[in-house]
């Protein structure tokens, strides 16, 4: 993906907030237990805090079909929880379609964006796949959302964390009228 296409897709979620549609995004990972349904959370969350939670569609989905159904891992709703966070999504495999409902397809790290791009029915659609460290500071050391499966509460946090700054930023970055400076991607 390059950063071109990445400003590409920015500016057409510009457009589509402007004209007073709802953007629509989807987060992805590979499970959709732990990091996907942590940021459809979050930015539920500061959608409904910005009243403005009838101007975008939120969801997540799994490049993996391991956990459909379930709720997101419980330690992730812990962590979660703790920050005023409900995650009550049910998980879900991402499909073809997903690239017609939704104008942003944001992966959480590398593996995931290159499953994406295999599950993407065009070169069009595939355009829609951003990394979620498009959003991140210039700062942030890390370049992907790392899985907190296999990691202790610290993981866990971190990804709350990233996901908390990465979203305000995507919030932010779709609000404005025009590009900030090249600050996000």
């Amino acid at each position: 993906m390059t950063g071109t296409n990445t400003e590409n897709t920015i500016d057409a979620l510009r457009r589509i907030y402007h004209s007073g549609q709802a953007v629509r995004v989807l987060f992805v990972c590979l499970g959709n237990i732990c990091r996907s349904p942590a940021a459809d959370g979050i930015m539920h969350d500061i959608v409904k805090r910005e009243d403005e939670a009838d101007r975008w569609i939120i969801d997540s989905a799994g490049t993996g079909g391991y956990h459909v159904g379930d709720l997101p891992d419980r330690r992730m709703r812990l962590h979660a929880r703790q920050r005023g966070l409900d995650l009550n999504h049910r998980c879900r495999q991402v499909s073809e379609s997903d690239f017609d409902d939704f104008d942003i397809v944001i992966g959480m790290d590398a593996s995931n964006i290159s499953n994406l791009r295999r599950i993407a029915p065009s070169p069009q659609t595939e355009a829609k796949i951003v990394p979620m460290s498009a959003f991140f500071a210039p700062s942030e050391r890390y370049d992907h959302v790392p899985d907190p499966y296999y990691e202790g509460s610290e993981g866990f946090e971190l990804v709350l964390n990233l996901l908390q700054d990465g979203c305000r930023r995507l919030f932010d970055t779709v609000r404005t009228n025009e590009r900030q400076q090249q600050q996000y991607f």
